[in-house]
């Protein structure tokens, strides 16, 4: 179905939003899924948080135009759904990569966090970055660690005394 210039316009003023507020994005073949598996695809993107669409080509390289996306413009060939994260950066690739594991016709074509671009084999790498939460809980046991092994060592001579006085009086009542 052929848009109309007005239609075109409000495609490439919404896809610049997303665009603009987003963290990453992967575009993916899509070419010999059915209707159904699209569907699926569509119904795991809203529940992970991803915004997802179908667009042309040429639609989307004037949307990421003046974004952080641009360096993906030039690899835009071929019929491409295009997956934007903007709460979790590995959110869309997770998602490509969870869905091509079912579904071999899916696959990653380009992808861009902020402004790197990366190869479709570097979806993997993408796909393992930590959520917000994973982060912050790594954030928190580096910073925690000092303070424990501080404790730790504050404590130990301590611990250390006591040990050897029980040791001194169960030898004295073995004895």
């Amino acid at each position: 179905m052929a848009l109309n210039l007005e239609q075109k316009k409000a495609v490439v003023a919404e896809l610049a939003q997303v665009a603009s507020s987003a963290l990453s994005v992967v575009a993916a073949e899509y070419r010999g899924l059915t209707v159904e598996e699209m569907t699926a695809l569509r119904v795991k993107a809203r529940e992970s948080g991803v915004y997802l669409r179908v667009a042309k080509n040429t639609l989307v390289r004037r949307a990421v135009q003046g974004t952080e996306f641009e360096c993906i413009a030039d690899d835009l060939k071929g019929p491409l759904v295009f997956a934007f994260a903007s709460e979790d950066p590995g959110a869309a690739a997770r998602l490509v990569k969870d869905f091509a594991k079912e579904h071999d016709k899916l696959t990653a074509h380009v992808l861009a966090v902020g402004s790197n671009k990366y190869e479709a084999a570097d979806l993997d790498r993408v796909a393992s970055l930590p959520t917000r939460e994973q982060a912050l809980a790594m954030l928190l046991g580096v910073m925690k660690a000092p303070v424990e092994k501080f404790v730790r060592t504050l404590a130990e001579p301590h611990a250390k005394f006591v040990r050897t006085v029980a040791a001194v009086r169960d030898k004295k009542e073995a004895a």
